[in-house]
C-alpha cells in the first residue's frame, strides 16, 4: 500500500519523528495545507495521525464512489470515511455538512510503523480505504478542514480537466 511504501522511506530517513503523506491522485493540493498539516501534528504529541477535509455540497460529487466522504466527531477527529454519501440523510438536515476527504496524511513515526503491522481490517476492504484500519483499531485522526477544493484525479475522464489545470498553473 502508499502507506507502506512510505514507512518504507521514512525508514531510510535519519530518524524523522513525522512524515506528511501527499496521495499521487491530488496534483492541486494547496502547499500551505501540508505546512498546516505538519505543524499540527507536531503541536500535539498525542497525535497519532492527521488528514484533511473540505466541504462537499455537489450532489453529483456527494453519490460519486471515488470521492471520499468523511463523517467528523465534535473535535475535529474521523468518525468514518466511505465511498457512499455520509452521512445518510432520513430526513432533511440543512445544517449537517457532507465533508469530501483529501489525499493528504500525516502520520508520528512510531504509529506509522505500528499501522503497517496491522492487518488489512474487514471496513478498509470493504471501503478500498485503508484509513479505516486506523479508527478500527482505535486510532484518533484529526481532520483539518479547509476550504481549498481539490480537484483530485479520481478517474480517467478527468485526466483533461486535470492537465489544462496543471497548465494554466505555468
Amino acid at each position: 500500500s502508499g502507506t507502506d511504501r512510505i514507512a518504507e522511506a521514512a525508514a531510510q530517513c535519519d530518524s524523522p519523528s513525522h512524515v506528511i503523506n501527499i496521495q499521487g491522485d491530488e496534483p492541486l493540493l494547496d502547499p500551505e495545507l501540508v505546512d498546516t498539516l505538519a505543524r499540527e501534528l507536531r503541536d500535539d504529541p498525542a497525535l497519532p495521525m492527521i488528514t484533511a477535509g473540505s466541504p462537499l455540497d455537489d450532489p453529483a460529487l456527494i453519490a460519486d464512489p471515488n470521492i471520499v466522504k468523511l463523517v467528523l466527531d465534535r473535535l475535529g477527529n474521523a468518525l468514518y470515511f466511505s465511498r457512499s454519501p455520509i452521512p445518510f440523510r432520513r430526513d432533511p438536515a440543512p445544517t449537517l455538512p457532507t465533508y469530501r476527504h483529501l489525499g493528504i496524511y500525516g502520520y508520528r513515526v512510531d504509529f506509522l510503523h505500528r499501522f503497517i503491522s496491522l492487518p488489512p481490517s474487514p471496513l478498509e476492504q470493504a471501503e478500498g480505504l485503508e484509513q479505516l484500519r486506523a479508527l478500527e483499531d482505535g486510532a484518533t485522526i484529526r481532520v483539518h478542514l479547509t476550504e481549498h477544493e481539490a480537484i483530485g484525479l479520481d478517474s480517467p475522464d478527468q485526466i483533461p480537466l486535470i492537465e489544462s489545470l496543471l497548465a494554466s498553473l505555468q
